[in-house]
């Protein structure tokens, strides 16, 4: 993914290369095979371009000619819409807000934690914030296992949501155990699109070597 010059001509996206949330934007991205410049983010020193675009100076943020969006959340589901093969929500308007729901709850549950093990030097959890994000993975290991993917039968963007945060556990000191057979099932799916492949950067390939 090459970092690009200020050229506009083709859709950019910001990018931190180990950021959750520019996972999950990338993860979108390389799913639908949008033909994107990723311009990678490292450390403090941001671009003045991204600075001038984005009020709150963060990233992802997405550029789309005249269109900046720097939320993943609207990110992502802008590029669903905008680029709407293959379909990552339902159509049907229950089934649309009941993955909106599981949204919302995984990024209120899983990725303030997420977050938390960014901030550190090491992304190592404290023990607390693990016990925490251990159990809440936990949780749903029903509805791992009740379809191959998380609420249906096809890729959505709510497993573009979830798939970052499963990536990252062995970072996070966080293992498992016996009882998610259906969630490392699940990781075994996920992790082997090419898809998901793709969206990885150089250093979160490290993450699992």
């Amino acid at each position: 993914m090459a970092v690009i010059a200020n050229r506009r001509s083709v859709m950019t996206l910001f990018s931190r290369p180990t950021d959750i949330h520019s996972h999950r934007t990338r993860l979108v991205l390389a799913e639908k095979n949008i033909n994107i410049e990723i311009a990678t983010v490292i450390g403090n020193d941001l671009p003045e371009d991204l600075m001038d675009l984005n009020p709150y100076h963060t990233v992802p943020t997405l550029v789309d000619r005249d269109l900046t969006l720097y939320d993943s959340r609207v990110i992502i589901e802008y590029l669903d819409e905008r680029f709407p093969h293959p379909p990552l929500m339902p159509v049907d308007p229950v089934m649309r807000a009941q993955f909106r729901l599981a949204l919302f709850r995984i990024e209120t549950d899983w990725y303030s934690l997420a977050e938390e093990a960014e901030t550190g030097n090491d992304y190592k959890l404290g023990t607390k914030s693990r016990k925490l994000l251990r159990e809440s993975i936990l949780q749903s290991t029903e509805l791992f296992a009740a379809k191959p993917y998380f609420l249906s039968d096809e890729f959505s963007l709510v497993d573009a949501t979830i798939a970052p945060v499963l990536w990252r556990l062995p970072m996070y000191g966080i293992e498992l155990g016996s009882a998610a057979e259906p969630i490392e099932a699940y990781m075994q799916r996920v992790f082997a699109r090419q898809s998901f492949q793709n969206s990885l950067t150089e250093l979160e390939q490290e993450m699992r070597l």
